[in-house]
């Protein structure tokens, strides 16, 4: 008989953080988005919970930004994280951005073909996701006023 024990992440009530064995993860909404900050490292040995942590925000359906600026390592075992993101987002229709840390680019490379939206700032971000909804906006008034 195998006996499987998951441990909890430790909660920091002041600051809502949840640490999940060296990743520190905190959410919180914007008018735009949900920001999800992750900071200290993301191993083989937390991916997994992390992964479960983000992807609870996908199914609220709200445009998501992981600001991982404050990640010191990134292991390639993360990389399955921002690949779950990114197909998950694909396929509820959710727009997401990945604000990196250098740990994280180095692994990922700095190309211009990235697999992945990349922003230099969570404000950049947001303000991208910005003009994105500005230009659907616009893009949709004509058919409006055509049927009106």
């Amino acid at each position: 008989m195998t006996i499987a024990i998951t441990e909890s992440p430790s909660r920091s009530a002041s600051t809502g953080t949840f640490d999940y064995g060296g990743a520190q993860i905190r959410a919180h909404s914007r008018q735009l988005a949900i920001v999800v900050t992750i900071r200290g490292e993301i191993d083989a040995v937390n991916v997994d919970r992390v992964s479960a942590y983000v992807r609870r925000f996908i199914l609220q359906k709200a445009h998501v930004v992981v600001d991982m600026t404050a990640v010191s390592h990134f292991a390639p075992a993360g990389i399955s994280l921002l690949h779950m993101l990114d197909e998950d987002c694909r396929a509820d229709g959710v727009e997401w951005t990945l604000v990196a840390s250098p740990a994280v680019i180095e692994l990922l490379g700095d190309g211009d073909d990235a697999v992945f939206p990349i922003a230099r700032s969570v404000h950049t971000a947001l303000r991208n996701l910005a003009d994105a909804i500005v230009s659907r906006r616009q893009l949709v008034l004509p058919l409006i006023r055509k049927t009106a």
